[in-house]
């Protein structure tokens, strides 16, 4: 009720006040033209139509309408001071004047509905696209939070099946050390150590995470790239795999062209690491794994092939979730985090990372894109 007589009282203010002026201005005229009224009645037109503008609803135009014919009649005709429609032409003229005035009060008033429902239609869109904004951080709230789950339930199991394994190990060594042969004592070292090593691997790919970063919305994860040689990033990811798995057979096969890639290279070769890792180890065959690379239009695409058993298909669509883990459960390590990470650290290079089977084993693909960063610097520069 406060809001709506402070609005009429507006209204009513607006109203005499352009009434009050275009009475002002009309006697300027009036008394300038030698008693002539021939512009004051474009004068009350005017001012119906800024009342009309405004004012909100109908009424304080058509009443304005009225006031200003009235006006005019009474003030700026002959006689003077006196209201008569019946002066011969006057009737019809003011008729006019009055008729254009309304029409014209509710074409403007019209107008100003018209734009109060684009302005209500407007607000109500801003509240719907800050609804639907709200649901979609609750989305990326709950899908963060999921991923999250997955993580810890990956590395949880990853640690407790080679710190379980150690543990029974160095526990018979020590309270059997007397009645093992060497060969046994040193399986039991061996076991110890291949742990170890598993360990110290995921102790690797959580580091890596840690140059992964966040934007400012929090939304996206991105990494600080620089163009490398893509020769020198294989070069060295396969060096670091021969040194853990000196057994270990790769055909490598990269492009002859030089190529520079936009990529961290340190994380770039952490995904090659676990995915030359998974085929050799998860794979079921010590058959050569096939490592090769191909530039596709504006991507960069990285292959591991092995020949192994496959991926079982109940497990394809959660493959880098962080809780594909190994099918066999007295299996000492299985996939678990090392897919989840490269997905991550593809996904921060604005990458693509798929996995399939073939006829003969497994097949996985990641993709980085080719950014002509120096190219278009060396336009600008010339």
């Amino acid at each position: 009720m406060k809001t709506h007589g402070k609005q009429w009282g507006n209204d009513l203010f607006i109203s005499i006040a352009l009434l009050l002026l275009a009475t002002i201005i009309a006697h300027i005229f009036f008394y300038q033209s030698e008693h002539s009224s021939g512009n004051v009645p474009i004068i009350y037109v005017l001012a119906t139509f800024l009342i009309s503008r405004y004012t909100k609803g109908y009424w304080w135009g058509v009443v304005s309408s009225f006031l200003s014919v009235l006006l005019i009649n009474w003030r700026f005709t002959y006689p003077y001071f006196r209201v008569n429609f019946l002066i011969d032409g006057y009737p019809m003229t003011f008729i006019g004047i009055l008729v254009i005035a309304i029409i014209t009060n509710m074409t403007t008033s019209s107008l100003n509905a018209e734009k109060e429902e684009a302005v209500k239609r407007e607000k109500e869109l801003e509240k719907l696209n800050e609804y639907n904004q709200q649901i979609n951080e609750l989305t990326i709230e709950k899908e963060k939070e999921k991923m999250r789950s997955n993580l810890l339930r990956a590395i949880s199991h990853d640690l407790r099946t080679p710190l379980t394994g150690m543990i029974g190990a160095s526990a018979t060594y020590l309270e059997a050390k007397d009645y093992l042969d060497e060969k046994a004592k040193d399986q039991l070292i061996l076991g110890i150590q291949e742990d170890a090593h598993w360990l110290l691997n995921m102790v690797e790919n959580l580091l890596s995470v840690t140059r992964i970063q966040n934007d400012g919305s929090g939304e996206e994860a991105h990494v600080k790239k620089t163009p490398e040689p893509l020769e020198e990033v294989v070069a060295e990811a396969m060096q670091r795999f021969h040194k853990r798995y000196p057994e270990s057979v790769v055909n490598v096969k990269i492009p002859d062209e030089f190529v520079m890639v936009p990529m961290d290279p340190t994380l770039i070769e952490q995904v090659i690491m676990n995915l030359l890792e998974n085929a050799w180890v998860h794979s079921g065959e010590k058959a050569p794994v096939d490592f090769y690379i191909r530039q596709e239009e504006k991507n960069v695409v990285f292959y591991v092939r092995d020949y192994g058993k496959g991926i079982e298909s109940e497990r394809m669509d959660h493959l880098f979730d962080g809780c594909a883990g190994s099918k066999d459960h007295e299996s000492r390590k299985g996939m678990g985090i090392g897919l989840s990470i490269c997905k991550t650290i593809v996904l921060a290079h604005k990458g693509e990372i798929h996995a399939k089977n073939h006829e003969d084993g497994a097949e996985f693909s990641f993709s980085l894109p080719i950014e002509n960063d120096l190219e278009e610097k060396k336009v600008c520069q010339n």
